[in-house]
C-alpha cells in the first residue's frame, strides 16, 4: 500500500510541474514531447517510455522487481489524473511557481516513501545502476547522461523546457535527501 501511494504521489507531483506551464522535469519533457508526434497522452507515454527503457535491462542482466513494474503502470496512470484535476496555469507566474515548488516536494516524498520499500528500482534506476556496473562509470556521471538524453530528445520533440526544468534539476536531488530523513524520522528502523 506505501509503494502505490509512494508512486501516486510521485506522479501527481510530476503532473503539477506539467500543468505549471513553465518547464517539466527531464523524462516528462521527453513524454510530452512524444505526445506531440503520436496519439498517445502524457501518461501513456510517460507509461510506453518507461517500458521502452525497462527493455534495457535484459541485455544487461537486470531483473525487474514488484516495484519496477508497479513504477510503470502507477506513475503514468497518476501524472495522467494529475493533469486532469490540476488546471493548467498558463499566466499566474506566482502559482506557477507554485505548482512548481510542490511538484518538487511530492516527487521528492514520493521517491523517498518509493526508495524505502524496497521492492525493485524503477527503470531509470535500474538502467543507471546496471550501466554504472557494466562500464565502471561513476553513478552521477551515468545519471546525468541518461537524464541529458532524455531532456535533449524531448526538448527536441517539443516538450517544454524552462525555469521548472532547471529548479526540479536544482532541487530534487534536496528534495529526496529531505524526504529521506523525514521518512525515517517518521519510520524508524529498529535493529
Amino acid at each position: 500500500m506505501i509503494l502505490f501511494a509512494a508512486l501516486a504521489i510521485f506522479g501527481l507531483g510530476d503532473s503539477l510541474l506539467i500543468q505549471s506551464h513553465i518547464g517539466n522535469a527531464p523524462w516528462s519533457v521527453l513524454a510530452q514531447g512524444l505526445s506531440r508526434h503520436t496519439p498517445f497522452s502524457i501518461g501513456e507515454s510517460t507509461f510506453i517510455i518507461s517500458a521502452v527503457v525497462l527493455l534495457f535491462w535484459f541485455p544487461l542482466k537486470e531483473r525487474p522487481g514488484f516495484g519496477t513494474v508497479s513504477n510503470l503502470v502507477i506513475i503514468a496512470a497518476a501524472i495522467q489524473l494529475g493533469l486532469y484535476i490540476f488546471p493548467p496555469l498558463n499566466h499566474v507566474f506566482a502559482l506557477q511557481l507554485f505548482y512548481v515548488f510542490l511538484g518538487i516536494a511530492l516527487v521528492g516524498l514520493g521517491s523517498a516513501f518509493y526508495i524505502t520499500c524496497g521492492l525493485g528500482p524503477g527503470p531509470r534506476d535500474g538502467l543507471m545502476t546496471a550501466l554504472h556496473k557494466r562500464t565502471g562509470v561513476r553513478i552521477g556521471r551515468v545519471r546525468l547522461g541518461i537524464e541529458l538524453s532524455a531532456l535533449i530528445i524531448g526538448g527536441l520533440l517539443g516538450g517544454r523546457l524552462g525555469l521548472g526544468t532547471a529548479l526540479f534539476a536544482l532541487l530534487i536531488g534536496n528534495s529526496i535527501a529531505l524526504s529521506l530523513n523525514l521518512v525515517h524520522k517518521l519510520f524508524p528502523i529498529k535493529d
